[in-house]
Order: structure tokens, then sequence, then C-alpha cells
């Protein structure tokens, strides 16, 4: 199976799906990455903070196993702001290179507005008569942006998809460390104790001991 995950940001991926992705990988799957924004000099970031962004991708990447990573470098805390017809032709762009079956995309509610920015361009970009091979987009839940979404019903995520992780969820928690600065102590959001928690609290739901949560938003099959 080929498996396509969309990052708005690195770490968002190992957040919401890392021990899915490990999961795919231990099975032999082909995984693909798009990173939708990136760090520049440009944007004001510091040459050693790009740099060290770069060396923090490539450590995950080899982490993963990924085939390929497709960075389309938006600048960050900015994709609303993007010309919509160009983000979605990016994501479609990367969809024909990976023809992935499976796709992760952030969930359309979260707080972050890159996120549901990426959400809803890759949801536009994976019509079916625009990738016939996609056969299920799922969308993962990211500490820090999708419990932090107003508790209304439209931005709610209702998972009703579960990924048994048990035997992956320590890997997981330690490539998220791979992003220095990202991660804290408890009750920081992005600790390592708190992605325990939520994967243990998924997995009771599931009636296993670690689980990641998805909605699957479309299905073919």
């Amino acid at each position: 199976m080929r498996v396509l995950v969309i990052s708005p940001h690195p770490d968002d991926e190992t957040l919401g799906c890392g021990g899915t992705l490990l999961k795919h990988a231990d099975r032999g799957d082909e995984l693909f990455w798009v990173i939708v924004t990136g760090m520049s000099s440009e944007a004001g970031f510091e040459r050693e903070r790009v740099e060290r962004r770069e060396e923090e991708i490539a450590l995950v990447s080899k982490a993963y196993g990924f085939r390929e990573v497709m960075k389309l470098g938006y600048p960050a805390a900015k994709l609303d702001t993007a010309p919509r017809a160009g983000l979605v032709e990016s994501i479609s762009d990367a969809f024909h290179a990976a023809r992935p079956e499976a796709v992760y995309i952030p969930h359309p509610g979260d707080i972050h507005s890159d996120h549901r920015a990426a959400s809803e361009a890759a949801l536009s970009a994976a019509k079916a008569f625009r990738c016939p091979w996609i056969k299920r987009i799922s969308a993962f839940e990211t500490l820090s942006e999708t419990e932090f979404a107003p508790p209304l019903a439209d931005r709610a995520f209702l998972p009703n998809s579960f990924s048994d992780i048990n035997g992956f969820i320590e890997r997981k928690i330690e490539i998220m460390k791979t992003y220095a600065g990202e991660t804290g102590e408890h009750p920081f959001p992005r600790s390592g104790e708190r992605m325990a928690a939520l994967a243990v609290m998924r997995g009771g739901a599931a009636g296993v001991r670690h689980a990641e949560a998805f909605m699957v938003l479309k299905e073919i099959w």
C-alpha cells in the first residue's frame, strides 16, 4: 500500500499519526510525506534555525522510512491567506506524484488556521475524478490544535476509526523529541506524558492498550 501524510508543519505527522505510520512501515507499506509550510530566512527565521529544522526533518524522515518528502514551502501561520487554487494545485501535484491509496490529513476543525486550510485543500485535491487511486482519507487529531478548538458541533473531532499502535507508542514519543523546542513537560500539551495518555484513552475506547483515533472522511472499497 502507498500511504501519504499531510503535515501543515513538521511534527504534525508524529503527533497525529506517528504510531500508525510506524505500523504501516512495519508492514512494508510505502510512505510519502507532504510538509505544507516551511521556515526560511526570508520569513524572518535565523539561518541556524532553518538549518536545524532541515536536520530535524531528515532525521524524522529516516526514522519513519519515508520514500519521499515533498516540501511545499508555504509560510507558516499564513496558509489561510495563500491563494486557495495554488494550494490545491500543489497538493494535487503531490497526490499525482505519490499516487497514494491511503491519505492522512489534519482534522478540518482544528484551531490552527494552517490545519484547516491544508485539510480543506487536500479534500478538494482528492476528489475521485481527480485522484481515483485514493481509496481512504482519514483525519487525525493533533495535540494542542484539535482539542483546543471551540466546542462547536461543526468543529468536533468524532473518531470512527482506531489504529492499534501497541508496540509503537514508545518509538512515536522518541521521534517527537527530535523536534527541539516543540515539546515540554506536562501539562504542556505536546509532552510525552500527554501523548501516552491520549494513546491510552483512545486505546480504551478501542479495546486495546494504545491507539490513535481518526475520522474516516472518505472510503471506497
